[in-house]
């Protein structure tokens, strides 16, 4: 193969592996709702109880650099709505609760009903609009239930 063969090669390797990295990060930031609505336990997390409304769970670890941002996040959403409650759960200690969740990546966010049923994922960093969107959602479905 000559080298301009190999330059091309190269270049459209390194341009395939560029978007698909572009499309997984994508991809992680949007909410998933199509998740297997199992009901979280909150003792089993270490919590004394969910949020009346809704819950916003968060998986982290120590060694997280965008853990502590995303936190603030939670915390200030959730201070804004009545009834909702942030739950910070650290997995640096708690590989069980990492298995049972299936959290790959920190920080992962649950969005939680008022019973405790997974309503919404999001891998990584989350968007607080996005955010607040579902937060709405479920608050209007309570509201209409």
């Amino acid at each position: 193969m000559n080298l301009v063969g190999a330059l091309i090669a190269l270049a459209a390797l390194l341009a395939a592996t560029v978007a698909f990295g572009v499309f997984l990060t994508w991809r992680q930031s949007r909410p998933q709702r199509h998740v297997g609505h199992e009901v979280v336990e909150p003792h089993r997390l270490g919590a004394d109880g969910l949020g009346e409304v809704a819950t916003l769970l968060q998986f982290s670890t120590e060694l997280c650099a965008r853990c502590p941002s995303v936190h603030r996040t939670l915390s200030e959403i959730a201070d804004g709505h009545d009834g909702v409650r942030h739950l910070d759960v650290d997995l640096t200690h708690r590989p069980d609760i990492a298995k049972h969740f299936r959290v790959l990546q920190t920080p992962t966010t649950l969005v939680l009903d008022r019973h405790g049923v997974v309503q919404t994922r999001f891998g990584g960093a989350p968007s607080r609009d996005v955010l607040e969107l579902e937060l709405n959602r479920l608050i209007a479905e309570g509201a209409s239930a």
